[in-house]
């Protein structure tokens, strides 16, 4: 069509040699305006100007067409781009060699992101200390055990976001510019630093949200040792301002517990690895749908985002050079609802020391490992054992049925074995044990998925009510309860509490589940409902290198799962270094972003 096109404005330009009508029109570097040429040729007919509009028309048309068509993964190399690790910001200043708290000063920025050597630039959200530095997973935060760290997060995001949104949801709407907070995952801190969902502010705090408290964020780091991530956390929006890139890692280091582990150390052999699904278009920009699958109700939002390309560290199924030793990584499953089962494809183990925010009691040896959305496998890799130089970190979980979403990332394995002092004890930290039976309540938290005429996903509740009615869950600082999630909906939810870490004590099958579902909805009372009656089906046996401290954990569809939550420091038993009781709370939730937006989320009130 625009050679066809081409040929017609040709043949009108000779005609307007022929009068003579050419010299009139302008010329830069030899090259004549198509614009200027329209202006001249007005006088002599319409045809030309027709023609113009036609081919003007169709590089618009073209260029749309561009911005909607998706990239075919399966045209992206893999393993072309080397892993970064990302930028690492030390939470911490010596002085005269003694550790003192810090300030950082850490922006949100839009700004150009090569998540591949082959494809455009992605416009993308950023976290970093400045425009030019920031990074997509945001800088590595280190912390120390015992020393606070400031962190005053500023918003220079522009006003209209780079993703599609819904504002038929639940959802934090400013007179102008995109509201953000940061939740530090799986932090221990005060409730004005938490990250609370209505604490929204823009660009330089302009417009704040209706429990917006402070600037800058205290977190006074008294947890134990582990792994936590940073991410935005805005009412509505998580979904799209994770997507967008708002995602970083946040270490807390306990040196005088954590050296004598003798486990592997420093920046070459502690590595983050921080993995998330996304699909683009050809032209680099993340895809996003913007076509719910109930439009007439929510124009815009989907029960969940699943990605066709695999990102680590920013990059599409990167490369890692290592050396032939032990390696430990922290492996953040940072998708919006993606299931990831790792394996490595050459037959290399995964050694278990810590799950989420916490070290476990002995090491667990798996040949492969399923990481749910948000959760952290904090393993050990020791390369001398493989027999092969090349290693693939491979994925088989839910739905990686194409070629694009079975491999992660590869590992180049030096030939020559080296010297390695690191080691995996027998016994790595051993926390007090909870006692179920001294716990003085139990909760019941019921989760639902609401369908529309036609079965579609409407939207989610926890025990059946929004997230503005007034908190349900009143907690007492110090305590222990027994929460008994049960799972209603055909999902798994990956449920995660702010502040308080928990024990699964067990998860089983609901047995006569139609019967009891049905009570369920008529009376949202697990009590009245006689859930003992339905909870006890078969036992499904948890992981052990999940028996540790957790802060997340999947429930399973049709199933009740009992957990015991502790609202004080699991290393010592002893009470917050914070006020816990004060505004505004903290929260529980899925972690499935989409489900987590619409809104299956729930407040958590501290009493004393």
């Amino acid at each position: 069509m625009a050679r066809v096109l081409v040929f017609e404005i040709v043949g009108l330009l000779g005609l307007l040699l022929l009068f003579g009508l050419w010299e009139n029109s302008s010329e830069s570097d030899g090259v004549y305006n198509l614009r200027e040429l329209k202006t001249v040729v007005d006088d002599i007919g319409e045809e030309l100007q027709d023609t113009l509009a036609r081919i003007q028309g169709l590089f618009i048309s073209e260029e749309e067409d561009m911005k909607d068509e998706l990239l075919d993964p399966a045209k992206l190399r893999m393993f072309v781009d080397e892993i970064p690790d990302m930028p690492r910001l030390k939470g911490f200043d010596f002085i005269n060699g003694v550790p003192k708290p810090k300030t950082l000063k850490i922006g949100m920025f839009v700004k150009k992101w090569k998540f591949h050597k082959d494809l455009p630039a992605t416009s993308v959200f950023a976290y970093g200390a400045s425009r030019s530095t920031a990074t997509v997973p945001g800088p590595t935060i280190e912390a120390l055990h015992g020393v606070d760290t400031y962190v005053t997060w500023q918003n220079h995001l522009p006003s209209d976001h780079i993703l599609p949104w819904d504002p038929t949801i639940p959802t934090a709407i400013p007179n102008k510019g995109i509201p953000t907070v940061v939740h530090l995952h799986g932090g221990i801190h005060e409730p004005a630093s938490d990250g609370n969902s209505n604490s929204w502010f823009t660009t330089e705090f302009k417009e704040k949200g209706p429990t917006w408290t402070q600037e800058t964020y205290h977190y006074t780091n008294n947890q134990q040792p582990g792994n936590l991530w940073y991410h935005d956390h805005a009412m509505g929006l998580t979904r799209e301002n994770l997507l967008a890139g708002l995602i970083g890692t946040y270490i807390i280091r306990h040196p005088s517990v954590e050296d004598p582990l003798g486990l592997p150390c420093g920046d070459e052999f502690d590595r983050p690895l921080m993995v998330f699904d996304r699909s683009f278009r050809i032209d680099g920009s993340i895809y996003l749908n913007s076509t719910g699958n109930n439009p007439s109700i929510h124009p815009q939002w989907k029960p969940e985002y699943f990605g066709d390309v695999v990102i680590v560290n920013g990059k599409a199924w990167p490369y890692m050079m290592v050396q032939r030793r032990k390696y430990k990584f922290r492996l953040i499953n940072a998708s919006n609802a993606r299931f990831f089962r790792f394996f490595f494809t050459n037959g290399l183990r995964f050694i278990h020391v810590g799950s989420d925010s916490a070290y476990i009691e002995k090491p667990v040896i798996n040949n492969e490992t399923l990481v749910a959305p948000s959760e952290i496998a904090d393993i050990v890799v020791d390369f001398s054992e493989s027999k092969t130089n090349i290693a693939i970190l491979a994925n088989n979980g839910p739905d990686a049925f194409s070629p694009s979403l079975s491999k992660v990332m590869k590992f180049i394995i030096n030939k020559k074995l080296e010297d390695d002092t690191s080691r995996v004890p027998n016994k790595l930290i051993e926390y007090p044990l909870p006692d179920p039976f001294s716990a003085p309540l139990t909760r019941y938290i019921a989760m639902y998925e609401y369908t529309s005429d036609t079965d579609e996903p409407t939207h989610l509740y926890l025990n059946g009510k929004s997230y503005e009615e007034p908190v349900t869950e009143i907690v007492k600082v110090g305590a222990s309860e027994v929460w008994s999630v049960i799972n209603l909906t055909k999902d798994h939810h990956p449920f995660h509490i702010h502040l308080g870490l928990f024990m699964v004590l067990e998860q089983k099958k609901l047995v006569n589940r139609d019967e009891f579902e049905e009570c369920m909805k008529k009376k949202n009372d697990a009590i009245e409902c006689q859930v003992s009656k339905y909870a006890r089906g078969r036992k499904l046996e948890v992981p052990a290198h999940h028996k540790g401290w957790k802060n997340v954990y999947t429930i399973s569809p049709g199933c009740m799962a009992k957990i015991l939550v502790r609202f004080s420091y699991i290393h010592s038993n002893e009470s917050y270094s914070f006020d816990a009781t004060a505004e505004p709370g903290y929260i529980y939730h899925c972690h499935i972003l989409d489900h987590e937006d619409n809104v299956m989320m729930r407040p958590l009130k501290l009493v004393n």
